[in-house]
């Protein structure tokens, strides 16, 4: 089975790395110099040699090809968006005229992205959407990928639904343990709409003052911000339970992918996900991805659906407010709204997931 993956940052070389470790003949493709160059001209001038390191064993593999080139997807049977969000639409409009209805197009996270998918391509593949990136890791330096955490559950929807069972066969063996559900659910429970905004941009403050030399998954969820994330998360589900589906909190969400014990309550295993030693520093800085990505691609959307819905965000929409004035753009016009995604593509979809029962 060949394999592509769209992006050579943390998550797509961790997944590059480890399904070349499981066999897999993988092409690992590079879609922009925005960031990661210096690891990418490693695995250039070492064919493609990376090392992954977890739970103090270190593995060597060599990744099949590391390239620029884009139209390699062509004659892989499964392609893996690993991009950051934002330019999910500009790569998919990109690939377009490589992609065919035998492929399995891999969107991690999702966002809702099967709608730029259904807007761009004539031959239509078959459309897997993520919630969540399936290993937590870093590039700790060239060619070494630092691995934090694995998910034990993936939930992923598929488009169009008829075609799950020929997904669960083509991608058991990838080893990603792939929990199926509709497209609409898998979007709209990206953990980053609720943790990456609430976290970060109440954390503004200690971002600045520490230069990023603090974790945001460690210092930020006090009692008083945890009222804050909940408060969107309840915007969250009511959008949710509008559109016909059942309402999830982000603590249930975050333990269905994290943890095995049934018993254990939701909101103490994201408090024990959360105080990891693995977790990473950061963010960083104040325009990083955990807001100048997830406010646009996550919480715009959210406020667009509700607007669309007659459903009320205000917690979304202050949290909107308040990063466009810290990072001093309008990050609507960059957002992921009901128009850019197309109406009814959104609508297919929604019937499509609607049918799932």
């Amino acid at each position: 089975m060949k394999i592509a993956i769209l992006g050579a940052g943390n998550a797509g070389c961790a997944v590059a790395a480890d399904l070349s470790i499981k066999g897999f003949d993988v092409t690992l493709i590079k879609t922009s110099n925005s960031m990661h160059n210096e690891n990418y001209e490693y695995l250039e001038k070492n064919n493609g040699k990376i090392i992954i390191k977890e739970n103090g064993e270190n593995k060597e593999t060599k990744i099949h090809k590391v390239t620029k080139k884009i139209e390699d997807v062509k004659d892989k049977d499964i392609i893996i968006i690993y991009i950051q969000t934002g330019y999910h639409e500009e790569l998919i409009k990109r690939i377009s005229k490589y992609l065919n209805e035998k492929q399995i197009l891999i969107i991690n996270p999702g966002y809702l992205s099967t709608a730029y998918v259904l807007k761009y391509c004539e031959k239509l593949p078959i459309v897997v959407e993520a919630e969540s990136s399936f290993i937590d890791c870093r590039i700790s330096k060239p060619g070494e990928i630092r691995v934090g955490f694995r998910n034990v559950r993936n939930p992923v929807g598929v488009y169009p639904h008829e075609k799950t069972e020929l997904v669960k066969e083509q991608l058991k063996g990838l080893g990603y343990h792939l929990e199926y559900i509709n497209t609409i659910e898998a979007a709209l429970h990206n953990p980053n709409m609720i943790v990456h905004t609430v976290g970060a941009i109440m954390s503004i403050p200690r971002i600045e003052k520490t230069n990023g030399d603090y974790c945001m998954y460690h210092e930020v969820f006090t009692p008083s911000v945890w009222n804050i994330l909940e408060k969107l998360d309840e915007e969250k589900m009511n959008v949710i339970d509008k559109l016909g589906f059942n309402r999830l909190s982000y603590v249930e969400a975050c333990k269905y992918r994290n943890s095995l014990n049934e018993t254990r309550d939701a909101k103490e295993v994201f408090f024990w996900y959360a105080s990891m030693p693995t977790r990473a520093k950061g963010p960083t800085k104040v325009n990083s991805r955990y807001i100048a990505e997830d406010v646009p691609q996550g919480l715009v959307m959210l406020e667009t659906l509700g607007k669309e819905l007659n459903v009320k965000t205000p917690i979304c929409t202050a949290l909107i407010e308040i990063a466009s004035a810290a990072l001093q753009k309008d990050l609507r016009k960059e957002g992921r709204t009901i128009d850019k995604l197309g109406k009814d593509n959104i609508k297919k979809i929604l019937d499509d997931s609607s049918n799932i029962k």
